[in-house]
């Protein structure tokens, strides 16, 4: 599946959970993650989670599709002063078969993150899914995020349970 279907079918907001090791992305399947996110290519990944992968992580397209990724974190910042660049790695991401998420980054403190968050949904254009990358802690921050039109929200590996919200379904 890819990832930006899994991100927005169903219903309500996706948690996507960043993990190091098969281990960890096989317990965020198990507590209903639709996705994992991971910085480095995972061995047997995809002998233990069929869920979509995001590789967010520098590095190019091609190195995406050899870990096994869906969908490539693509950086405004990495662009510098190349107005072209984003445009030459979307264009080589799609080629590939890739989705892209678009990383914006805001110089504000953890603390204000998740305002900030809400305060650019706004920008973004109709029709694009919206991914937060925010300290969460509990429940309600996710509906909060949810409520404000957030799609999913990355999380650090742990039991991801409980920011889901129903339990997922028996495998």
């Amino acid at each position: 599946m890819r990832f930006s279907q899994a991100i927005s079918e169903g219903d309500g907001i996706s948690v996507i959970v960043d993990v190091a090791d098969a281990d960890a992305a096989r317990a965020a399947a198990s507590q209903g993650a639709e996705a994992v996110a991971i910085e480095r290519a995972i061995s047997d990944l995809r002998d233990v989670t069929e869920l979509p992968v995001l590789w967010r992580t520098s590095g190019s397209p091609s190195e995406a599709v050899l870990a096994g990724a869906d969908a490539w974190v693509i950086s405004v910042e990495a662009a510098g002063e190349d107005g072209d660049w984003l445009a030459r790695q979307h264009a080589e991401a799609l080629e590939l078969g890739l989705d892209c998420v678009v990383e914006v980054h805001s110089e504000e403190d953890d603390a204000d993150a998740l305002r900030h968050a809400l305060d650019l949904l706004p920008d973004l254009p109709a029709g694009k899914l919206a991914v937060a990358e925010v300290p969460v802690s509990d429940r309600e921050q996710v509906i909060e995020l949810e409520r404000a039109g957030v799609d999913a929200v990355i999380v650090g590996a742990r039991n991801v349970a409980g920011l889901v919200g129903d339990a997922p379904p028996p495998v």
